[in-house]
């Protein structure tokens, strides 16, 4: 490091690391989204060259461990007991040994991360016995492991920390002002307090949201700040775009978002919270290549990589490597 530098003013692909604040407002985020579109990506792009290889994308795929029957109410979620016409059945919990046989084909196919995810309010103490075991083989395999199991209180978020656990995935969804227009069964605390536990339990947080839910642009706003403003941002951000599944309370009310407010949405995360991942995650299958490119420009540095996404299609395999080559990008092999 040059003398005088510090780790906020490091040269990295020769631009000046930004400083990472936790301190955003809605307000100053909402005018970072409402840059000229030039302006906007000129921002993202020079925040995002500072800290990472701009070709360079990480690979995650994720794996639904147990799906449906959750007893929240998320509009969204087709997993959701609430919702009856939903089409998803609810499932016992996979063995270990199955959900090492995904992770190993994973691994096979380029992923770092192996995501697990169980539709539960929040896990029971037997239940979290057979998650730590899945941690334990998905980490011996050589990969990053994240799981997404609804709330957690301190104990559990100390026994998957000693599992291994590397990732705890628990997104906060939308605004504070909007949640409960899309939750009622758990109050936006309720996710702030499962991110207390994760953090206090010294593993990573992967947390971000759905944009597209009916929300207007100040409130995708007031959920980039809520993430910026956390006392240490999320290691990992997946920003979602709705996908709309038959039989859940927003499939026929909510209006797709144009895909350019999309991309302000990433570039906003991109810069707010400069040295985290900002996952391009669900709803990529309904988006063309060229919105890809452009969250790609606006500092998206990662993908879900598989044919499903829990229980909703995700570009297959062949087109990302394709899309990825045509740009001149290549998957990372780096954690973290």
């Amino acid at each position: 490091m040059p003398d005088g530098s510090s780790p906020d003013t490091l040269h990295l692909h020769g631009t000046s690391m930004p400083p990472v604040r936790t301190d955003w407002t809605r307000d100053e985020v909402a005018a970072l989204m409402a840059l000229p579109f030039p302006d906007l990506i000129y921002r993202a792009q020079t925040v995002h060259r500072a800290r990472f290889d701009p070709t360079e994308m990480q690979i995650s795929t994720l794996l639904s461990i147990k799906t449906g029957g959750c007893p929240e109410d998320c509009a969204y979620c087709p997993q959701s007991a609430v919702h009856e016409d939903g089409g998803v059945k609810a499932s016992r919990l996979m063995a270990v040994e199955e959900v090492l046989k995904e992770a190993r084909a994973a691994k096979a196919a380029g992923a770092a991360r192996f995501c697990m995810g169980a539709a539960w309010r929040s896990p029971k103490e037997h239940d979290l016995e057979t998650v730590c075991a899945m941690v334990e083989g998905v980490k011996a395999l050589g990969l990053e492991s994240c799981v997404t199991l609804g709330m957690l209180d301190n104990r559990q978020a100390h026994k998957l920390r000693d599992a291994g656990l590397d990732y705890y995935n628990h997104n906060i969804d939308t605004s504070p002002e909007y949640y409960g227009d899309i939750i009622s069964t758990r109050t936006f605390q309720d996710r702030l307090d499962t991110l207390e536990n994760v953090r206090d339990a010294g593993i990573n947080v992967c947390c971000g949201g759905i944009v597209g839910m009916g929300e207007d642009s100040t409130d995708r706003a007031g959920m980039i700040a809520t993430l910026a403003s956390l006392p240490r941002h999320p290691e990992s951000v997946p920003i979602n775009m709705l996908v709309r599944v038959e039989g859940t309370p927003l499939a026929d009310k909510a209006e797709a978002v144009d895909p350019i407010e999309f991309v302000r949405t990433i570039a906003a995360a991109r810069i707010t919270m400069p040295a985290s991942r900002v996952r391009l995650a669900a709803g990529r299958e309904d988006m063309t290549d060229e919105a890809q490119t452009l969250c790609f420009l606006a500092g998206a540095n990662s993908i879900f990589y598989g044919e499903r996404l829990l229980t909703t299609p995700n570009p297959a395999a062949l087109r990302d490597r394709q899309l990825l080559d045509r740009l001149g990008m290549h998957t990372s092999d780096k954690q973290g």
